[in-house]
């Protein structure tokens, strides 16, 4: 099973607000990230930073143009956890959790990503 993780702001000024813009409709929204987490890790606790994903013009793949090259620990840190169990066995999750995030701006170093790599061609049989 795995879970469906939302990072939402708790609270933000005019000036993140405009950040928060949807690209497809130029609606607000709260919501900052959405995971769908199959792994066994444990979910975020307090103190956690959601990355941020940079393109560095002189490091774009041509393969892969609109690919993100680095990352950084961004400015939004988890301030509360709430996470909600599926009351029937049958669901898709299982759990959901929600993190709400306070900005709070930090200067780290934006770090390489790994380069992406072509899977093979499927061979027709």
């Amino acid at each position: 099973m795995s879970k469906y993780i939302i990072f939402k702001a708790d609270d933000a000024s005019a000036e993140q607000w405009e950040q928060m813009l949807l690209a497809h409709t130029g609606a607000c929204t709260d919501i900052l990230a959405e995971h769908y987490d199959s792994s066994q890790k444990p979910i975020p606790q307090p103190g956690y930073r959601l990355r941020d994903f940079h393109t560095v013009e002189k490091f774009i793949d041509p393969q892969f143009p609109g690919a993100s090259t680095h990352s950084r620990v961004g400015d939004w840190e988890v301030t509360r956890v709430e996470e909600y169990e599926p009351s029937s066995p049958s669901g898709g999750f299982e759990s959901v959790v929600i993190c709400y995030c306070h900005y709070s701006p930090v200067v780290t170093p934006l770090e390489p990503l790994p380069r992406l790599e072509l899977a093979q061609k499927l061979q027709q049989v």
